[in-house]
């Protein structure tokens, strides 16, 4: 079939593509970078034109993209068994993937549930934890507590967690209840686990888990908070009968360091839920659980856990991820995270004293900064003309409204890296003049 050129395709998309996160009135008279292939830390457009990748898009391609040991993997998988039902059936790529899983998790998660992506991900937990004590007798087990600020998906399950309002809001009627704590500001961890405490205290025997993004929030503006968080939360959910779930979907596979967050604060999970990075290629999650939980399920036909995707273990993206697995482990990849962190940690230093920029953090391979904008926040627009300075300039850098960061692949090379977060504070500079 013969290739379109850019502006058939546009006019195509603009026809009968719903965009997501995206303003679609807006988007009609968009100039829109039109991707015809990837390699590496590089986007290509269809003339031709090279963006740095300075989210991974949407933090999955952590490898990079293209890949050469993922695309053999998807080859010679596909040519042998790409798809056949996880119920009732075992496959190798499904059992060797759940037992490397539980070899490299924190200690205690000894069963792999798997899902199509990080939002259901979150969504099975969330039903394990509310079937789970259910049928070890606490059936008034069923409310929730998250972070203010949290994002832990798109599904019903996941918003309903959310602690970002623009993306609860339109959902209202819908979503359940769920009790957002503060989030622990560097200047109030007391305060933010105090009322942590407050709440599983009052709620005892009806908190059925408290899900939390380990160290770091994403969407919320990539906000960092210290392990002893962390490590409170732990005990306080023990101390209070309360499932401690680990939302690892963009915080695992080294993007903050260590393999899993969760590391950061020596801790272990009761549930952990892992995506986006976890097949590289194609959409696939998994929830990992601990023996307590798995014990509830145990006992009769009529204590299966009632859920399942037609994906669930897909042989192809069990495979990927088995050999993410292995890339990560024969590349020395937290290596390369170890070495480049302080390169992106100093970049962000220097753009603190930008005029304009309120704050900055980094964290392993994420650094962020605010910016000083009349209509913060998600729906800020200061953050979308650092986006178009960037585009200029060769990257492609989406922001969290007047939150801009990068998220590049953990194996840019040095020079890239380099090239993207100049690329960073020439565009943050040239916005703020701007405004």
């Amino acid at each position: 079939m013969a290739s379109m050129d850019r502006a058939e395709i546009v006019r195509l998309d603009r026809a009968h593509v719903w965009h997501p996160y995206t303003p679609m009135d807006e988007w009609a008279h968009a100039d829109p970078i039109v991707v015809a292939r990837a390699q590496g830390a590089w986007l290509e457009d269809v003339d031709g034109r090279r963006y740095l990748d300075g989210n991974s898009s949407w933090w999955v391609a952590t490898l990079g993209h293209g890949h050469p040991r993922l695309l053999r993997a998807l080859s010679e998988q596909a040519a042998v068994l790409a798809h056949c039902a996880l119920g009732g059936i075992a496959h190798e790529p499904a059992a060797r993937l759940a037992r490397e899983l539980v070899a490299l998790a924190p200690p205690g998660l000894t069963r792999v549930f798997f899902v199509d992506d990080g939002s259901t991900a979150v969504d099975a937990a969330v039903k394990i934890c509310v079937q789970g004590w259910r049928q070890l007798g606490a059936t008034d087990k069923t409310r929730f507590v998250a972070l203010e600020g949290a994002f832990h998906g798109d599904t019903v399950a996941a918003t309903s967690l959310g602690g970002v309002d623009v993306f609860r809001r339109q959902f209202a009627g819908v979503t359940f209840e769920c009790v957002h704590a503060p989030f622990p500001e560097a200047d109030a961890y007391d305060r933010a686990l105090s009322a942590m405490a407050r709440l599983l205290r009052e709620g005892e025997g009806k908190i059925a888990g408290v899900f939390v993004e380990p160290v770091v929030q994403g969407t919320a503006g990539m906000r960092v908070y210290a392990p002893e968080v962390l490590r409170e939360l732990r005990a306080l959910c023990d101390r209070h009968d309360a499932w401690l779930v680990a939302d690892e979907v963009f915080t695992g596979y080294g993007r903050t360091g260590p393999m899993w967050a969760c590391e950061h604060a020596g801790i272990a999970p009761d549930l952990m839920c892992v995506g986006k990075a976890f097949s590289a290629i194609v959409p696939m999650g998994a929830v990992l659980a601990s023996e307590p939980v798995v014990a509830a399920f145990r006992g009769g036909r009529d204590r299966a856990f009632l859920h399942g995707h037609t994906f669930c273990g897909n042989p192809i993206g069990a495979a990927l991820a088995l050999e993410v697995l292995a890339i990560y482990r024969e590349e020395d990849v937290l290596a390369q995270v170890a070495r480049k962190a302080p390169v992106i940690e100093r970049a962000f230093s220097r753009l603190a004293r930008v005029p304009g920029v309120e704050r900055v953090r980094s964290i392993g391979m994420i650094g962020a900064a605010d910016l000083q904008d009349a209509s913060a926040g998600y729906l800020g627009g200061i953050g979308w003309r650092v986006y178009e300075e960037a585009r200029k300039r060769g990257a492609y850098l989406r922001p969290l409204g007047s939150t801009v960061y990068v998220c590049p692949p953990l194996v840019i090379p040095n020079d890239e890296l380099e090239t993207l977060l100049s690329i960073l504070s020439e565009s943050v500079g040239e916005a703020l003049r701007a405004r």
